[in-house]
């Protein structure tokens, strides 16, 4: 899994709106294009780019297609962003001068 092919997927209003629609319930195209107010085509080059982060995956009801959240790629953003936040919270934020290593090599 891709956190930037990911990120950039959901980085676009649409497929966000799209991607947290899936969050309460399965959907169709149909249906998603109703709830956005665009047309199917464009709701499936959305779930093209979608499901080619793994964000979504589709399960086919007789000629329907209903889509979901990868629980998976959920987990992995949960995990990425969990580790971020650990990093963040050991990060000094009370140093009162520049600790960058350009700093460092300057001095001596």
């Amino acid at each position: 899994m891709d956190i930037t092919v990911m990120l950039k997927a959901l980085g676009e209003p649409t497929r966000l709106s799209i991607f947290q629609l899936l969050l309460d319930r399965k959907h169709c195209i149909r249906s998603l294009s109703r709830k956005l107010g665009i047309t199917e085509s464009a709701v499936s080059q959305h779930m093209k780019v979608l499901k080619e982060a793994g964000l979504v995956y589709g399960e086919r009801y007789g000629y329907h297609i209903h889509y979901l959240p990868n629980q998976e790629a959920l987990d992995y953003l949960s995990n990425a962003f969990g580790r971020m936040r650990e990093q963040s919270i050991r990060l000094c934020r009370d140093c009162q001068s520049c600790q960058c290593e350009f700093r460092k090599e300057a001095g001596k």
